[in-house]
């Protein structure tokens, strides 16, 4: 699979087929916490997850807004992200919670009780050990 870091349409696909990852966040005493979460895309590379707002992650990313993410499929082929994490509100919520749930029909992406957030990579790293030699590739965003 030859998956261009590069290209936020291409990273946006991947983690459509992925469907879930694993983010990592800092907590607000600087301990390092991570989380497996249902995934969505945009076009634009932006990724959006939801979480309760009551999650330790999610009071993370008010203390701390980076976050990074770990997305794969068979573990052939693995996308790491690094980048800035905003939690949505108001109007922006709503648009971005619709196009969660277009992609994750189902979720509880609206719901009062849960958050959602939208990543804004800065950094992506492609490795792909489907070949006889690993690749790794990388971008900045």
């Amino acid at each position: 699979m030859a998956l261009d870091p590069q290209s936020p349409r291409e990273i946006a696909q991947f983690i459509r087929e992925c469907g879930r990852g694993v983010v990592a966040t800092v907590s607000p005493e600087g301990h390092p916490e991570a989380a497996l979460v249902g995934l969505a895309a945009l076009d634009d590379g932006s990724i959006l997850f939801n979480s309760f707002s009551s999650t330790r992650k999610m009071a993370n990313l008010l203390a701390h807004p980076r976050i990074a993410l770990v997305v794969g499929v068979d573990g052939a082929v693995t996308v790491q992200l690094e980048g800035d994490a905003t939690v949505t509100q108001g109007e922006s919520r709503a648009r971005f919670a619709a196009e969660y749930e277009r992609q994750s029909p189902g979720s509880r992406a609206a719901s009062d009780t849960m958050s959602l957030v939208v990543v804004r990579p800065r950094w992506v790293r492609v490795y792909d050990t489907s070949q006889e030699r690993p690749v790794v590739t990388e971008a900045p965003w």
